[in-house]
């Protein structure tokens, strides 16, 4: 798993949905979370084990750790790899992601960008 600084722009449709409509910038801080993936070698007896669940964990909480030393980050986003896996996006969901409406590109034909608020209750 690799982090690495990233910032979304949502709709105001979004942006409400997070509470944050009052908020006046146009892009929101957030941490990627990139190459999340469990060893081809081990991957079907890690499957449903919850390390990909634990991992997003970790990253969830090494955001908090961004904002306790000063380092704004309100979401974790991803691009969920359909390309490999089109059931990727459901893990993702499982662990409390949402698909960024504002964020589609029309030529990403592989991934879907997802986010989770880190402070939104699991």
């Amino acid at each position: 798993m690799t982090f690495s600084a990233d910032s979304i722009k949502l709709t105001n449709e979004e942006k409400e949905l997070h509470d944050i409509s009052k908020v006046p910038y146009a892009s929101i801080p957030a941490l990627k979370v990139g190459k999340l993936a469990v060893n081809k070698e081990v991957s079907d007896k890690a499957k449903r084990k919850g390390y990909g669940s634990f991992m997003l964990d970790m990253a969830r909480a090494f955001a908090f750790g961004m904002n306790e030393m000063g380092i704004a980050c309100r979401f974790i986003t991803v691009d969920a790899d359909i390309e490999y896996e089109p059931n990727t996006p459901r893990f993702y969901e499982k662990n409390g992601f949402i698909e960024n409406l504002s964020n589609k590109r029309k030529n990403a034909k592989h991934t879907i960008s997802m986010r989770k608020d880190i402070f939104e209750s699991e």
